[in-house]
């Protein structure tokens, strides 16, 4: 037998040995948890007992005959059953994709996704814990050296084949290679059960509120959900989160009970663990899109129409010549990130876009694109990354924008202080849910932006997360303002879209339309303090600006209805449309 299988089995051994001894502590900080004890009897590794050790017994001591004793245990019928779901008549399934089902069940308000969840019996455990094991001493690959998941997996898929193959003292039959080898790969480079859950983009976030209880998630298409997957202990939850934090470098225990990190996929995370938490750990992981959203996604989603798309398209891009400040203000899970990811996408290719964020969530289709991402103290209090010192970086670099993903803390005075030395387009997303409230939290602490800085912002976008009775949840620009600085001690804004909610629509605000002889309202551009810039540095009249956002807006209408998507596609695109103009 090799090295590496014997000392795989003795150290699968010594786990089930010190499972059964540990004692149980004296408190129990988890009042309705099972205590240490009750929690080693039903998981880790479980085999059959060894019998009363005598002289000629080694069957506690020898890896060969503990192997044996455990592979007795196995029910090859039950390995060659098909592990599915079980039918339910309380469940009315409502949408199928593969494996994954979408139901609806009696006497819940929330749909249920579920998905099949492998249960391996006692003996199976025990082989997959070895395999693991041996697995650990062979294969050793750094997560950011293979970024892409699927890509990670496969190479350790194919390690652990090659591991299964030259190990016969495992007696597995060569049909039952696949099904360990995705086991161990599951608990190796996933993430276990969650797996199913990271591996879907229709899911935008994943929520563990502790064990016996459902893991919820949220689906781009049918909101709040529960699933079928559960956790049988607060012991399973902290092996994830201590997982995640290994793969990020981080340490999450008693004295730092808190994380929050970005998986290698681009995920963004956050843990808890006691005392943090009260009753259980907890974990929430907002995903990574693969394949992000484009300015014509959020037409199509309604989240603006193809008007103010335009609007902002040319404000951002600023007809080559003066781009726009803006500010993306929203609550949390508005979208205010993917909106500032689709219009930073849309930035000419000629220019040098650096991005500071604490937690690195944008995926640009840019090429002169620099990322910069924070970084909290360590464990002894030093090390941190803030982002005022990033952003303060970022200006020694030559850049033709600065983008800060979130502007929170002192990173808010230098990135005004870029705005008002001649750095234009600058742009980022602040918590808030007014064009008012995101002036009063600026210049509030921790901000602390001076008055007189203001005058360097041009737009507050405000974007808001809202529940409509017939749609479920919808995100939509709420408000469009310009700022126009300080008016006798006080902020001034002046609204040009606000949204009614009765025909769900962003309209032109009552203040800034004028009848034209058709009878349509339209906004009056003319009195727009940025469109005033632009056309003195650019000498088109205002009615010429008017003219390119409704080409604009024609263009992206009809691109809507060819089902354009990918947001290189789009890019490339919109390009051309400028390249032409």
């Amino acid at each position: 037998m090799p090295d590496y299988l014997k000392e795989a089995i003795e150290k699968a051994k010594k786990a089930k040995d010190a499972s059964k001894t540990q004692q149980a502590p004296a408190t129990n900080i988890y009042s309705n948890q099972p205590n240490e004890k009750q929690i080693a009897k039903t998981i880790d590794i479980v085999q059959k007992p060894a019998p009363t050790p005598t002289p000629s017994s080694t069957t506690a001591t020898d890896p060969a005959k503990l192997l044996d004793s455990t592979i007795e245990e196995l029910d090859i019928e039950q390995f060659e059953q098909e592990r599915q779901m079980e039918p339910d008549e309380n469940r009315e399934v409502i949408e199928s994709n593969g494996s994954v089902q979408i139901v609806r069940r009696k006497n819940h308000d929330l749909l249920e996704y579920r998905v099949p969840v492998p249960k391996p019996t006692l003996g199976e455990k025990t082989i997959i814990n070895i395999i693991k094991e041996a697995a650990t001493q062979l294969i050793s690959i750094s997560p950011y050296r293979i970024r892409d998941p699927q890509q990670r997996r496969n190479v350790y898929y194919q390690r652990i084949m090659e591991i299964l193959k030259n190990s016969p003292e495992l007696k597995i039959s060569p049909t039952r290679f696949q099904f360990y080898a995705e086991s161990v790969v599951r608990e190796m480079v996933g993430y276990g059960v969650l797996d199913p859950l990271l591996s879907d983009d229709n899911i935008e976030e994943i929520m563990v509120i502790g064990p016996k209880k459902p893991v919820y998630v949220f689906h781009r298409k049918h909101d709040m959900m529960t699933t079928n997957i559960e956790f049988f202990s607060d012991k399973e939850i902290q092996n994830v989160v201590n997982k995640i934090a290994r793969d990020v470098g981080r340490r999450v225990d008693f004295s730092t009970p808190l994380l929050d990190a970005r998986l290698p996929d681009g995920s963004r995370v956050n843990a808890t663990i006691p005392p943090a938490s009260v009753d259980a750990s907890s974990l929430t992981i907002r995903k990574f899109r693969k394949d992000p959203y484009t300015i014509l996604d959020l037409i199509n989603l309604n989240t603006m129409d193809s008007k103010t798309a335009a609007f902002l398209w040319l404000c951002v891009e600023g007809l080559s010549t003066k781009p726009a400040n803006v500010l993306i203000a929203g609550g949390t899970g508005s979208g205010k990130t993917t909106t500032l990811n689709v219009f930073t996408s849309l930035v000419p290719e000629r220019e040098r876009v650096i991005t500071i964020e604490d937690t690195a969530e944008l995926n640009l289709p840019l090429q002169h694109w620099i990322r910069l991402e924070g970084r909290p103290p360590g464990i002894e209090g030093g090390g941190e990354l803030a982002l005022d010192i990033l952003t303060k970086n970022s200006l020694r670099m030559r850049p033709d924008r600065i983008i800060v993903g979130e502007v929170r803390h002192a990173e808010a005075a230098t990135m005004f202080t870029a705005m008002n030395t001649g750095h234009d387009g600058v742009m980022g997303t602040i918590h808030a849910n007014s064009a008012e409230e995101t002036l009063v939290r600026i210049l509030s602490p921790p901000m602390s932006v001076p008055q007189t800085m203001l005058a360097g912002l041009d737009f507050i976008v405000v974007q808001n997360r809202l529940h409509d009775r017939r749609k479920g949840t919808i995100r939509r620009i709420t408000e469009i303002a310009e700022v126009h600085g300080v008016l006798e001690g006080k902020p001034v804004t002046q609204p040009l879209f606000e949204w009614n909610a009765t025909e769900d629509k962003l309209q032109y605000s009552a203040s800034q339309t004028e009848s034209t002889p058709d009878r349509k309202n339209k906004l009056k551009t003319k009195e727009i303090k940025y469109f005033k810039k632009l056309s003195d540095l650019t000498g088109r009249s205002i009615a010429d600006i008017e003219h390119e956002i409704d080409r604009r807006a024609d263009f992206l209408e009809k691109l809507t209805k060819q089902n354009i998507s990918g947001i290189k596609a789009v890019r490339d695109l919109t390009n051309q449309l400028l390249s032409n103009s």
